[in-house]
């Protein structure tokens, strides 16, 4: 990679933090895949010290994969649904939200499950919010 390629790297990404408005709480995820690269957004929510996939998708290489992050970050609102799930850590007695933008609801668990075993965590709820 080249200067000018990590300076375009950084500000893509900074562009993603910014139109999101999570800055410091994304974690850009990078693996190569069949010549091709797979980015996958991973949101930190800081309250609740917990992970979730935010978006996957793959690129021609590690710029063009940022650049079509970007491109859907400024169109999934438009484009998915929002999910509500309410779950909570075993042995822990509080009760934590969080949200999803997914085509379905499988894909909300998809995000809410990626990169954890599925019995960590007790769902409790999953609800397809109104559109306002």
């Amino acid at each position: 990679m080249t200067q000018d390629q990590y300076i375009e790297t950084a500000r893509l990404q900074a562009a993603i933090e910014s139109y999101l408005g999570i800055e410091g709480n994304l974690i850009f995820d990078f693996l190569q895949e069949n010549n091709q690269t797979k980015l996958n957004l991973i949101t930190v929510n800081r309250r609740h010290n917990q992970s979730f996939l935010f978006h996957s998708l793959i690129g021609i290489d590690k710029l063009d994969a940022l650049q079509k992050m970007l491109d859907y970050v400024r169109t999934y609102r438009e484009q998915e649904s929002s999910y509500t799930i309410q779950w909570a850590e075993p042995n822990k007695k509080e009760l934590q939200t969080s949200y999803f933008r997914a085509k379905n609801m499988y894909e909300a668990l998809d995000k809410f499950y990626y990169g954890r075993d599925v019995n960590s965590i007790t769902v409790f709820s999953i609800v397809l919010n109104p559109v306002a």
